[in-house]
């Protein structure tokens, strides 16, 4: 399958939207990385007032922007033969493994011979059904066939590069939008570092972790200690892995990421069977994630202990997992629920079916997205799709009911672990609502300087007229979104999009450390990704960097920027916040693992 994407590389003539020889340097807005097609510092997706916002910005206080993306523009990249040559014998013999997608598409059911209205009305509902899985079939297989061809005709070279741009939080993404290490497990586990580091002496054991990092079951929440453990009792199954992936026991296939895990699994076999590990050139990248990344933004935010403590912001012998705590606290509250008098609490019956269905898993979503503004509704939802998963309450009434009452027991226990984050989501809110009242999008400048336009306006429609039909085309108006129905309001969109660009703006200034150290450095919003030889430096890196972030006034600096842009509005005083020690993080082994 040929396929020009984006751009011609200078090196060869080919098309492919990834470089072969170092981007360009950014310089301004538009000038930098690619090397004949203009290419944007921004993705503004047409919004006026965010563009002209960039630039208009003197390049002195966009210094600290491009050199990081300078930075993650210039990591080399190269396929991984091995993992890429499992990948074509799984797609070639029809896929179904590892997340791959049949290849082939589901019959169409026969139309019965038959007059009754029931029968003819299942099978219109299961041809539908039959359909739908053939188009998303369809759908997943052509998103395939692109990555793969890219991966095939870039698997001979020794390096290309992946330049970079921001959304308009300051998140950094990839400008090629097939192939990439934001992909998917199969785009991830095709794609290394091109440059090979020795593993040295802890190199090693940060390849044991990353491979049970990767794994199911719950391995990751292990202590790092028992996670090399888990590794070494499970060596005879990654050897067989590399050996034999899809003939021998395929041990590689239980993991939640298989294809990276097949990947560090042929890298760890190389390694221990040469004579001297410690000197393995290892090309893969380790991770190390955030744990919630986003309330450990607001934890530190709001200087708050209990949920520093929940989110790992504080040293721990193994990971707290913020998702069993609070599924820990709903069950505390069931119980007590399912005691009370049904006459006098309604909820009784819900409280009685759902005590042995709480799990992590119930109230995971739940508690990720409610760093995002999840609603009552949203959460509802989102519990009534994990019970229909298990199918242990089979009423479709008795459903909803169950996960209405689910909803509000877990958003009142996140509230009571995360007061002080919900205190400040709330605060963020006021602000944008009260902003929003004067029509103006609510704007404000990240700790690196980068300048912030919310971009959400009333869509209106501009109507061209011709000999054959009438056109209506969308546009953008000056009218600011402030309620919900038409879009995401201020209100909403203001707290997850404020906390996006301070997380933004952490990987950036790592980045920049990071290169100064000496280290690769490659990074995927809250997970930051270097050669294992490097992990410990770059942990601590990261570390200081979170302080570093943190020591300055966040949202007084926010606080006043409102202040100034709008003088005849009032805006609420700041929420309190604890006595939480930013400099614990600094000795926090699970901040980020």
């Amino acid at each position: 399958m040929d396929i020009n994407i984006i751009l011609i590389c200078r090196s060869s003539g080919r098309r492919y939207g990834v470089i072969e020889c170092d981007p360009v340097v950014l310089k301004d807005y538009d000038k930098g990385a690619y090397l004949f097609l203009p290419s944007a510092v921004m993705r503004t997706h047409g919004v006026k007032q965010q563009r002209e916002a960039v630039k208009r910005t003197p390049q002195e206080q966009l210094m600290s922007v491009f050199e990081a993306l300078d930075i993650l523009g210039t990591t080399r990249w190269r396929v991984n033969k091995r993992v890429l040559s499992i990948v074509d014998r799984i797609w070639n013999s029809g896929g179904r493994l590892a997340g791959l997608v049949d290849r082939s598409d589901l019959c169409s059911p026969t139309k019965p011979e038959t007059d009754d209205e029931l029968l003819l009305k299942k099978w219109k509902w299961k041809t539908r059904s039959v359909k739908k899985e053939n188009m998303e079939r369809h759908s997943q297989r052509c998103d395939i066939e692109l990555k793969l061809a890219v991966a095939r005709k870039m698997k001979e070279e020794e390096g290309f590069y992946y330049p970079h741009n921001l959304d308009f939080r300051g998140r950094a993404y990839p400008m090629h939008p097939y192939l990439n290490h934001l992909g998917s497990d199969l785009c991830r586990g095709i794609l290394e570092f091109a440059e090979g580091r020795p593993l040295g002496d802890s190199g090693l054991r940060w390849l044991k972790i990353h491979v049970a990092n990767l794994f199911a079951g719950g391995v990751d929440k292990l202590s790092l200690e028992a996670r090399v453990a888990f590794t070494e009792n499970h060596l005879d199954d990654i050897f067989d892995s590399a050996d034999r992936p899809l003939e021998g026991r395929r041990w590689w296939l239980n993991a939640e990421d298989p294809f990276q895990c097949l990947a560090v699994c042929i890298n760890l076999t190389e390694a221990l069977r040469t004579p001297s590990p410690e000197t393995f050139l290892s090309h893969v990248p380790v991770h190390q994630d955030g744990s919630c990344n986003g309330l450990q933004h607001y934890a530190a935010l709001g200087r708050d202990k209990l949920g520093a403590a929940a989110v790992n912001l504080v040293t721990g012998e193994k990971p707290a997992d913020v998702y069993s705590g609070i599924a820990a606290r709903v069950l505390d509250i069931m119980r007590r629920d399912a005691q009370k008098d049904p006459e006098v609490f309604p909820d009784v019956h819900h409280a009685r079916a759902l005590v042995n269905q709480v799990n992590r898993k119930l109230v995971k979503q739940t508690v990720m997205t409610s760093v995002y503004g999840v609603t009552y509704i949203g959460a509802r939802d989102q519990i009534k799709r994990r019970l229909k998963e298990r199918g242990a309450i089979l009423d479709d009434s008795e459903i909803f009911g169950a996960s209405c009452y689910a909803a509000k027991v877990t958003l009142a226990a996140l509230g009571e672990m995360f007061e002080a984050a919900r205190s400040i989501m709330s605060w963020l809110g006021d602000c944008a609502k009260i902003i929003a009242t004067q029509n103006q999008p609510v704007r404000w400048t990240t700790p690196l300087g980068l300048p912030v336009v919310q971009p959400y306006h009333r869509v209106g429609r501009h109507l061209v007229k011709t000999s054959l039909q009438i056109l209506a085309l969308r546009r953008e108006t000056d009218k600011t979104l402030t309620r919900a129905g038409h879009g995401p309001p201020a209100e909403d969109s203001f707290p997850p999009n404020f906390v996006h660009s301070l997380d933004g703006s952490h990987m950036m200034m790592t980045a920049v450390a990071c290169k100064k150290a000496g280290l690769t450095f490659a990074g995927v919003h809250d997970s930051y990704w270097t050669h294992a030889c490097d992990v410990d430096v770059m942990s601590r890196i990261l570390r200081e960097k979170f302080v570093e972030l943190y020591g300055t006034p966040i949202l007084e600096n926010l606080l006043e920027s409102f202040e100034q842009s709008f003088p005849s509005l009032s805006f609420p005083s700041l929420p309190d916040r604890g006595d939480f020690d930013l400099k614990e993080v600094l000795d926090s082994p699970y901040f980020f693992n």
